[in-house]
């Protein structure tokens, strides 16, 4: 039953590429710092190009968006809400006076068009019930709004401070983007300033050196600005997300270090057992360099199933955390050798005076307390870690998923102030459900008909409001009603309405105008409730491959049937656990002053599949780390209890150190603005925790223990499995030159100062 295999594995892919950059140590360090510049050159040359609203559309709506878009190239609409602060009537004459310079001020303002007064015929419900608020509306020239709407910015914020006793202020697509990319941006900066010295100092805990920490930083860093780079001239062809950079930087972190964690401490425990500084090179790169191998096509694999997301951001973020991770893995098998060939002992220097580099590579105490008593009880172990992740998992069975929207944006900011005072005032009015209607000949009147009878059915109905207005194109070939929904937006009220309207409204009323045809109903819930759907059809998908391609990686590195089971069942245990915190804190708003956020009442329809897939790859570093220790010992005839205690003593400090810098940099997510990014940290920082703590360190070894050679139970009949060069032999590691097995203990030479 049990599989052994006599054969070295010295010489597979990874000890190749390590023997090769320490002999070769100019070409592999200057090599690489080529790439890095020649990257960011290139990178910083051609900018990134970001998918445009009319490329992240997604079914009905999103093919209605299009032919908006195609019809109606130049239009970017603006409000500026006119709000009397001392009891002004806005029917009076001293409101309309206001108005009236409002209106004259932004036609005399550069790129501002088709400004519209509330008081003008065929412009109802730009005047509040409640007499104190009114709305301009004009629109933007050209393209790029965003860029030309600086201006009428500034006009309303001199009109603001001018017009005493009213509050003035502008909202719309182009002033929100504005202002929401900016605090995107400071966010991102805030992530990036702090998440580096907060890496520092848990590296240097970890290792007890300042050098020995600079080292897995440095590469970790150089990958991400490559990889963020790279992204730039890849973004030409296949736009991406805005987010990219943030998602980049979190993973490149992660495996950057990861991997050159594992490699540097491999490297340093063959030190402490006597070999030379060569002889440690060589089994730290066919060791572990083999296991960051596995564990980096692994990730990739689980990246990959972002492709079959169906979503342009999927498909974005998919590119970018490949790209990073590939560029991270060839980083630690070619530069990292050749760096710590050419520093040796001396990764030492800089040493922490109250941590001694040079013994920190035993087992932790605590870890081997924790797992002697897991390997004595391991059904009890098992029925006590797995109770409590049935437990925190109990929330997913009502998780309701959502775009966030406007409720999930900070409101910190300025203009989102004025979007809820602007809700207030006019509720619905910007949240519609938008009925495209395209045709060459269409009726006008017919539209209009259509349009009062939808008015009468608002009027009647909880699931709508008023104003309903029409937008015809310029060339007349298409006819925008837009109808205000009930709701927030992305609640169930707003998401009811979009059904009602597309299943008995629509096909009741809208029939009836000739010359034209129904495109379909757009606008943000559609858009919402269509990504939903999305998500529900394609789920299974990813889930199949990312499954599949990491049982047959896990099959084939190990081979055992068994193994790539009980990861794969683990990794789920995990992600339910996650996926119930989130559940629990953001969509039933427990600690919202804790985190300061204030509940949507849903989690992020796009997390649940970036947690899966992300949490099922970092997890497999520590997985694939874990087992190949364990299968070194057993390569070497220790019994499976004996080769699982080893393996999990042995790495549990470099894991745990690995777990901290990613919940530290997870963490900080959790910190910003944005709910949608606070989901991201929480979701992760909590699942990389619960998965180095509760899976690793408990109900691995305890199953594993449980049975005994069963673990690497391989059929017959899959035998002729190949193990490719890459994934040859065990990963034992090199014989020492003094003696054939040398115990692993610190050396008692002090470390180079």
């Amino acid at each position: 039953m049990t599989q052994r295999s006599n054969t070295n594995g010295t010489d597979n892919l990874a000890a190749r590429a390590g023997r090769w950059s320490a002999q070769h140590r100019k070409k592999a360090i200057f090599g690489w710092l080529t790439f890095v510049i020649l990257a960011v050159f290139i990178g910083g040359s051609v900018g990134t190009k970001t998918i445009s609203d009319d490329d992240s559309g997604i079914g009905e709506s999103g093919r209605a968006d299009k032919v908006v878009s195609a019809h109606f190239p130049d239009k970017e609409s603006e409000s500026v809400l006119i709000q009397s602060q001392k009891g002004v009537n806005n029917r009076s004459p001293e409101f309309r006076e206001v108005v009236q310079t409002v209106v004259a001020r932004l036609e005399a303002t550069k790129d501002v068009r088709n400004v519209q007064t509330p008081y003008a015929e065929g412009n109802p419900g730009t005047l509040s019930e409640d007499g104190k608020s009114a709305l301009v509306t004009f629109e933007l020239r050209g393209d790029d709004a965003q860029d030309k709407v600086d201006p009428a910015l500034t006009t309303v914020s001199k009109l603001d401070s001018q017009q005493t006793g009213f509050r003035i202020e502008e909202f719309g697509d182009a002033s929100a983007g504005r202002a929401l990319d900016q605090a995107f941006e400071d966010d991102f900066r805030k992530a990036e300033v702090t998440s580096l010295p907060i890496t520092l100092i848990i590296l240097i805990l970890a290792f007890g050196a300042l050098l020995a920490a600079f080292v897995p930083l440095l590469l970790a860093i150089t990958a991400v600005a490559a990889a963020i780079s790279l992204i730039g001239p890849i973004s030409q062809i296949w736009p991406v997300d805005e987010a990219i950079s943030s998602v980049v930087l979190l993973i490149g972190l992660a495996v950057g270090v990861d991997y050159s964690l594992f490699y540097l401490r491999r490297e340093r425990e063959e030190r402490a057992a006597g070999r030379s500084e060569e002889a440690a090179l060589q089994a730290a790169a066919a060791t572990s360099g083999r296991a960051v191998l596995v564990s980096g096509i692994t990730v990739i694999a689980a990246m990959a199933g972002m492709y079959f997301g169906g979503a342009a951001t999927f498909i974005s973020f998919a590119t970018g955390t490949i790209l990073v991770v590939a560029i991270a893995v060839i980083g630690s098998l070619t530069v990292l050798p050749a760096v710590l060939s050419k520093l040796g002992d001396r990764v030492n220097k800089g040493r922490v005076p109250f941590l001694k580099p040079e013994k920190r590579t035993g087992e932790p105490r605590v870890w081997s307390w924790v797992l002697d008593r897991v390997l004595k009880r391991p059904l009890v172990a098992i029925i006590a870690a797995g109770g409590v992740l049935v437990v925190l998992a109990i929330p997913v069975f009502h998780i309701h998923t959502a775009d966030s929207g406007t409720d999930g944006l900070p409101r910190s900011i300025g203009i989102m102030q004025t979007y809820d005072r602007m809700q207030v005032a006019f509720p619905g009015e910007q949240f519609t459900a938008d009925i495209v209607l395209q045709g060459s000949n269409l009726d006008k009147a017919q539209v209009q008909q259509a349009a009062q009878e939808l008015r009468q059915i608002a009027r009647d109905s909880d699931a709508f409001n008023e104003p309903v207005t029409i937008d015809t194109s310029p060339d007349g070939e298409l006819a925008v009603i837009e109808v205000p929904l009930a709701g927030t937006g992305s609640d169930d009220t707003s998401m009811a309405a979009v059904d009602t309207l597309r299943n008995d409204v629509v096909p009741r009323i809208l029939p009836s105008v000739s010359g034209g045809e129904v495109v379909g109903v757009s606008g943000f819930t559609a858009g919402s409730q269509d990504f939903n759907e999305l998500m529900a059809s394609r789920i299974w998908y990813v889930f199949a491959f990312v499954f599949s391609v990491a049982f047959l990686l896990l099959l084939v590195t190990f081979r055992s049937i068994v193994i790539p089971i009980k990861a794969i069942l683990l990794n789920i245990l995990s992600v339910a656990a996650a996926m119930g915190i989130v559940t629990y804190v953001f969509q039933d708003g427990h600690f919202e002053g804790l985190l300061n956020f204030d509940s949507t009442g849903a989690v992020s329809s796009w997390f649940p599949l970036m947690l899966f897939v992300i949490l099922f790859g970092l997890s497999m570093d520590y997985h694939v780390f874990i087992l190949s220790r364990i299968k070194e010992a057993v390569d070497r005839g220790e019994s499976t209890e004996s080769a699982v205690s080893h393996g999990i003593k042995s790495t549990a400090g470099v894991v745990t150190a690995a777990a901290i810098v990613m919940v530290g940099v997870f963490g900080i997510f959790a910190t910003l603005q944005f709910i949608d990014m606070k989901q991201f940290g929480v979701g992760l920082a909590t699942a990389i925790l619960i998965d180095a703590t509760l899976v690793r360190g408990v109900l691995l070894p305890a199953a594993m223990k449980l049975l005994g050679d069963w673990n690497w139970y391989l059929p017959s009949w899959l035998e002729w499995l190949p193990k490719g060069p890459a994934l040859e032999g065990s990963p034992e590691p090199v014989k020492p030159e003094t003696r054939e097995h040398a115990p692993v203990r610190p050396d008692p030479r002090p470390a180079e100062a």
